[in-house]
């Protein structure tokens, strides 16, 4: 059957794909909108395989907090370049895709995956972004935050997104928590306290803490006190509640947070970058 212009612009508008890959989709349908629809979406699942392996050091961070400040989510949807993630479309699918997490907090970004979006799953969303974009689009982080108040923070740009939680709160904690939230995004902690570094980082930290001492011609018996007190100063620059305070370096972020309100804690934070 003739494909008309009219046709290629209603299957412009139902997909967003371009004129071009429209017409060849109707053409091989022989005018059927289902199958030139299917057939776009294989050639996005085709472009999305073949650029599996390209880098997406790009995207945006998108966060959504509950109404009473309990809980919030925050995902990042990566692609290959800035200009892609500044594109409408781009960002309205991000905030779509944050809808749904929110809505029902699946347990891993391959939960989310399977989840609708209207008549697709967030799956075959992005594999139909990547046919239209022709860039590698992906999601590069999901968290979920609890916490008697928890603060979201998105940097200039939107390519970096923090979310810290706080209990044992007062009417100052909003301002301390944005503060915590800032200095995570500008720091970037490892960790919360030195009892959550992972024992491999600690095990790394000694042992080149021990290789400088040698270096240095240290005695061997004193190599491990010396490793220690190397790792103490890693602690400190590394870890949230040991960082000193970028607004008052005299203070550590644990002591900041106790003089806003005794026994305030930071119990939980996430940083996500979308070139990290």
């Amino acid at each position: 059957m003739a494909i008309t212009a009219q046709d290629v612009n209603k299957l412009r508008q139902m997909t967003g794909a371009g004129m071009m890959d429209c017409k060849k989709a109707l053409v091989e349908a022989d005018g059927d909108f289902d199958k030139a629809i299917e057939i776009l979406r294989k050639k996005g699942q085709k472009v999305s395989a073949s650029r599996s392996d390209r880098e997406t050091t790009e995207g945006a961070v998108f966060v959504k907090s509950s109404e009473d400040k309990k809980e919030a989510v925050l995902i990042s949807l990566n692609c290959e370049t800035d200009f892609v993630a500044k594109n409408e479309d781009f960002q309205k699918a991000g905030q779509e895709i944050l809808e749904v997490a929110y809505q029902h907090k699946p347990d891993s970004i391959e939960a989310l995956r399977q989840l609708k979006v209207g008549s697709l799953t967030v799956a075959e969303k992005i594999t139909d972004m990547v046919g239209k974009i022709g860039e590698k689009i992906d999601i590069g982080a999901y968290e979920v935050i609890k916490g008697d108040l928890v603060i979201s923070y998105v940097h200039a740009g939107s390519r970096l997104g923090v979310l810290v939680a706080l209990e044992n709160i007062n009417e100052e904690a909003e301002e301390a928590g944005r503060d915590v939230a800032m200095q995570i995004a500008a720091m970037n902690p490892i960790a919360l306290d030195k009892d959550d570094v992972d024992q491999t980082v600690i095990d790394r930290e000694m042992e080149i803490g021990r290789e400088q001492a040698r270096a240095e011609g240290k005695p061997e018996n004193m190599l491990d006190k010396i490793a220690q007190g190397k790792l103490n100063k890693f602690y400190k620059e590394n870890t949230l509640l040991n960082q000193a305070f970028v607004k008052d370096p005299n203070v550590t972020i644990a002591q900041y947070i106790d003089n806003i309100h005794k026994g305030m804690k930071v119990t939980k934070f996430k940083r996500v970058s979308v070139s990290a």
